[in-house]
This record gives structure tokens, sequence and C-alpha cells, in this order.
């Protein structure tokens, strides 16, 4: 391998095993644009690879999926020019299948997601389809580094259709259910947020002003003391914990809507006797759209995300083989970790 178009990639080789290596430089073909990523969130996604808890996944894999990154090189044509700051949206669908032709690319039959199914951007340089690129004039590295992360939570609430005045819970208090209960709020409802950690609680209420449960035995009590026994009109659940997916259904006010933000292998139970009682509606929630990416960055251009609170750990992509292995047991003050590449 010629050295000096080598480019240092951060792989986790197998379970447990990260390490930095040296790779060929990636060449952009037909439509698609070279990118160098400048920073990369680090997910819930990206610990559960190195723990070797993710469903779907194959390896060795370069992970990270939320990328703020800059264009190196644009085919003829485009509108994309060298040394243009883009968010990436990271869900590479095919455009021909029954979801794309209806409108909803982030649940494509034949998806590749960046950092899951195919390499993605913890990085020196990168390969991107042009479509997949989504412009963020005004806002800075580290913000667009955060888009991503934040459109799970804009979408969904928007497939839940949240009308001002609702009563939201939002059960899991990590960046993705952070991100639920952001734009709940923004979307006028009252936002409840439950966690079985009282320091990541109070971090997300400290981020979104709402009211919080810990869950454990009296989290029934509680739910219903802030629903004045009726339960929510919304809940989102942010977990990807089984118990507490099926426990999620017990929260939900008759005529309400339950929310699976998170997805987990294998069955999800639950008393169809109470879900018809209730008449409730039950909705999946995959991915995100550029219409969420747009309204993510239209709402930090506004001044109404925080940023400030919600990144709170840095690294660089050398330092992330000890970081990243660190932050996935250690989580005492961390909310969004971001690993920050070409820097000077």
């Amino acid at each position: 391998m010629n050295q000096a178009n080598a480019i240092d990639v951060l792989v986790c080789a197998e379970p447990g095993v990260l390490r930095l290596e040296r790779r060929p430089a990636p060449a952009a073909l037909g439509g698609d644009v070279l990118v160098r990523p400048r920073r990369v969130g680090i997910c819930g996604t990206d610990y559960h690879i190195f723990e070797g808890k993710h469903p779907y996944l194959e390896y060795p894999r370069v992970m990270g999926h939320e990328l703020a990154v800059e264009i190196v090189s644009a085919p003829a044509g485009s509108s994309w020019t060298a040394g243009t700051i883009a968010v990436v949206n990271p869900y590479v669908s095919c455009g021909s299948c029954i979801a794309c032709r209806n409108g909803k690319p982030n649940c494509c039959v034949r998806i590749g997601v960046l950092g899951v199914h195919r390499d993605g951007g913890m990085a020196d340089l990168l390969v991107v389809p042009e479509r997949n690129l989504v412009r963020a004039e005004g806002l800075d590295l580290d913000a667009c580094a955060a888009v991503e992360f934040l459109a799970i939570g804009a979408h969904a609430v928007r497939r839940g259709n949240i009308v001002a005045g609702e009563k939201a819970l939002v059960v899991g208090a990590g960046p993705i259910g952070l991100g639920a209960a952001i734009f709940a709020r923004l979307s006028g409802a009252a936002v409840t947020m439950m966690d079985v950690d009282p320091e990541r609680l109070a971090l997300a209420q400290a981020v979104t002003g709402g009211k919080s449960i810990v869950a454990g035995s009296a989290a029934a009590g509680d739910a219903a003391a802030a629903t004045a026994g009726e339960g929510f009109d919304i809940v989102f659940d942010a977990t990807g914990n089984p118990a507490s997916m099926e426990r999620g259904f017990d929260f939900v006010a008759h005529g309400g809507r339950y929310v699976l933000v998170s997805v987990v292998r294998g069955a999800i139970r639950f008393e169809d006797a109470d879900f018809h009682r209730k008449e409730m509606t039950l909705l999946g929630s995959r991915n995100a759209t550029d219409a969420d990416f747009r309204r993510v960055i239209a709402e930090i251009s506004a001044g109404r995300i925080p940023l400030e609170r919600i990144i709170t750990h840095r690294t660089t992509l050398a330092d992330a083989v000890v970081d990243l292995p660190r932050w996935a047991t250690v989580k005492a003050g961390l909310v969004k970790a971001i690993i920050a590449i070409g820097d000077h």
C-alpha cells in the first residue's frame, strides 16, 4: 500500500477490540462525493457494536454515522464545492423499493446504514452518495455532528403526531430519548422523562426542563400522579430494553399512542385485552428522513436546542481507541461524546 495515499481509520475488528489502521484512501465514483469527516458523534449503536450487542452487524466495521463532513471533491455539475461543511444522512436507500417509492427511504427494503451495514465515518476520508448530503448553512462542526441523533427523536415525534397540550412520556434518558423529549416539547407537549439512572434523568431534565420519574417500583404511582390517573397521551420508548418496552404499554392513556423508537431482536409482548380496551395506537419509528434533518437544523439555527448541555465529552480518532471503550461503561456526566478529526 502506498502510504502517501493511505488514511487512518478506527476499526472495530471484533467485539471488544478497537484499533487504528492505515487503509488505502477511497475514491469517489459516479454520483458519489469524497468528504473528510471532521466531527463524529459516538452513538449508542457504536457502543453496542463495540460490546458485541448489535443485532445486525458483521465485523470488522468502521463505525460512525453521526457526521459533520467537509467536501473534498464532487462530481462535475454538482452544487457542492470543496471546503463546504455538510451533514450526512447515513441511511443509504435504494430509491426503487416500495418504501422508497412511497417516500419512506428511512425504511428502505435494501437500506445500507453507514457505520452499521457498511463502513462509516471514523476515518480521515469517506465516500458518500451526493443525495445523502444535507446543507447546514450557519451551523458549526459540533452542531452538524448532533443533527443525526436529534433527527431520530424528531422523526419519532413526527410519527406520533403530537397535538399541543398533550402529556408525553419518554422512557430512556439517553441521547435518543433526549432528542424525542426535546422535539415533543417543541411540538407543544408537556414532557415527562423516565429512566433507571437518577443522574442521567437530572441531566435530561436540565436540557428539557420537563418532569422526571425514576423507573422502579414507584414508577406506576408516579406516572399516575403526573397524569391525574389518566395515563399519557403519547409514550415513547428509547431504552432498547424488552422489559421496559413491554412495561410502556401500561403508561398509555385510553385512546393514546405508543411509539417504539428503539429496536431489539425478538418478540415484544402485550396484553391484547388492555390494548383493545384503550384502543391504543402502536407505532414503530425507524431512522429519520431529510425532512427530519431539516427540522433539526432549523431548530438549532433558531437557538432552541441547548447543544452546550448536550455535547459533554470530546476525543480524537487516535484517543478514541481508549476513550470509546471507557465511555461504554463509565457514563457519569456523559450525554454525547464526539470525535474531532483534522483539527490543528
